[in-house]
């Protein structure tokens, strides 16, 4: 579906002005050991047709999905936990999560994505990639 998203890689769609997720998306290519994450902010073109093609409610989910051309979507807690999966030892070690039931992580998911601007503020627009970075977002 996305055509310039590269066979091998993972794309970690986030909310561009939510200061959280520019800080995960930070400390997520830090530890991108094997190149294999890139990024968009869901306000983009890009952002915006993965989700209207997957009919996202972004009042319900806004501010983590994980995309694959060959894996599709995956979202929250679990977008989550995927991404740590691939971020080497000890993140590795956050996939002891999946034992937890999806509508509790989601829970506590939700519950943290409801209040990130709240506790850690937010931009006035979505952030610009360095251009040492620029290659890694969409």
């Amino acid at each position: 579906m996305i055509k310039s998203l590269p066979k091998d890689k993972q794309l970690i769609l986030f909310d561009g002005v939510c200061n959280l997720c520019n800080s995960s998306i930070q400390y997520v290519i830090k530890h991108d050991k094997k190149n294999m994450f890139m990024f968009a902010p869901l306000q983009s073109d890009i952002g915006q047709k993965i989700i209207n093609t997957y009919n996202i409610d972004t009042k319900k989910t806004d501010s983590i999905l994980l995309y694959s051309n060959e894996k599709g979507l995956s979202v929250k807690s679990s977008a989550a936990l995927k991404v740590a999966k691939h971020l080497g030892f000890p993140r590795n070690f956050m996939s002891v999560f999946y034992i937890i039931p999806v509508n509790i992580r989601n829970w506590v998911y939700d519950y943290i994505a409801k209040n990130r601007y709240k506790w850690y503020g937010k931009q006035a627009a979505c952030m610009i990639p360095t251009p040492e970075l620029k290659s890694k977002f969409l």
